[in-house]
C-alpha cells in the first residue's frame, strides 16, 4: 500500500495563470508559499519559507482563476507529482508540482466570523464548492458541476466530522 497525499495552507505568490484546451479544458498554476518560524540557540527567529508549484485542473482551474489572487492564503489537498523535460539546450529538467484535488481560500475573520469557500475535484473531475460560516458547512455546489452533493456531507476528504475541518 502506497499513500501520496500532500495538505498545505500557505499564501499565493502570484496570480494563477489560467490557460485553457480543447473543449475548454482549464489548467490553472501558481507558487504557494509555507514558512515555519523558530528561534535558534542565539534567540534569534529564523523564518523558513518553502516554494510549491502548485497546478489545479478543470473546474478547480476556474475557482482559481476567479478567486485566488497574489497574497490569498489557501489551503489545499492534492498529491506531489514530478515530472521531467528537455530545456531548449537540450539539459534534461525535473520540476516537482502538487496537483490539487480540494482548495478551501482562507479569508480573514471580518467582526467574530470567518467565511471560507471549499473547493474540491469530484470523481467525475467537477468541482463541488462549499461556503463555512465560524466553521459550520452549508452546501452549495458550483453551478453545472454535475457532482452530487452528498459528496461532501463528511467534509473535506479524511474528516470524520465537523470537528475534523480546517477551520
Amino acid at each position: 500500500m502506497s499513500i501520496n497525499k500532500v495538505i498545505l495552507v500557505g499564501n499565493v505568490g502570484k496570480d494563477p495563470v489560467v490557460k485553457y484546451f480543447d473543449k475548454g479544458v482549464a489548467k490553472a498554476t501558481f507558487p504557494l508559499a509555507t514558512s515555519e518560524t523558530y528561534t535558534n540557540q542565539q534567540g534569534e527567529t529564523i523564518t523558513s519559507t518553502e516554494w510549491h508549484n502548485i497546478v489545479l485542473w478543470r473546474a478547480l482551474a476556474e475557482v482559481a482563476e476567479k478567486s485566488v489572487k497574489k497574497g490569498s492564503q489557501i489551503y489545499i489537498i492534492g498529491k506531489i507529482k514530478t515530472r521531467s523535460y528537455v530545456d531548449k539546450d537540450g539539459n534534461n529538467k525535473y520540476i516537482t508540482e502538487i496537483l490539487g484535488d480540494a482548495l478551501v481560500i482562507l479569508e480573514k475573520k471580518q467582526g467574530s466570523s470567518a467565511t471560507n469557500q471549499v473547493h474540491e475535484t469530484g470523481s467525475d473531475e467537477g468541482s463541488v464548492s462549499k461556503t463555512a460560516a465560524s466553521g459550520k458547512p452549508n452546501p452549495s455546489p458550483s453551478a453545472g458541476s454535475g457532482v452530487p452533493d452528498n459528496s461532501f456531507e463528511e467534509g473535506l476528504p479524511g474528516a470524520k466530522n465537523e470537528d475534523d475541518l480546517p477551520f
